[in-house]
């Protein structure tokens, strides 16, 4: 076997596992029951997945200039992905767009809470007071 084959299955077997983790982002967002889930389902398999397919790439074409843009795509990928995915999230949640049954542990109410009731202080223009306010972390930690 020469080294252009094992090199052709190397990239068949890179581009089979992407498309089992597209497939598998597409089942989760089909089967899932709420925003949450299906945001889990639709940015952990799809970078897996992008991963590997630029991997067979650059299996197939070894060049620094493809090493380079596929480090990019990666990179920017797996910025902006979570990102998008907490933001979603993050909108889901205020708007009530989400099964509140299926949450285990629920620490973004109190906050919530808190911010819609009015209860924040804040200084004239909108902007925090100077000075300590009140701690959120919901465990009650300390700083350190």
């Amino acid at each position: 076997m020469t080294g252009e084959g094992i090199r052709e299955i190397i990239t068949v077997g890179l581009v089979l596992v992407s498309s089992l983790m597209c497939f598998a982002a597409g089942v989760g967002l089909m089967r899932f029951p709420d925003v949450l889930s299906r945001l889990h389902a639709a940015t952990k398999p799809q970078i897996l997945g992008l991963m590997a397919v630029t991997a067979a790439i650059a299996v197939n074409n070894a060049t620094i200039g493809t090493f380079a843009l596929l480090t990019a795509i990666i990179i920017f990928q797996a910025l902006t992905a979570p990102i998008t995915a907490h933001m979603v999230g993050r909108a889901a949640y205020r708007s009530d767009h989400l099964r509140r049954d299926l949450l285990i542990q629920d620490e973004l109410s109190v906050s919530v809470d808190r911010v819609e009731q009015g209860n924040v202080a804040t200084a004239p223009g909108g902007t925090p007071p100077e000075g300590p306010t009140q701690d959120d972390r919901p465990s009650g930690e300390q700083y350190s």
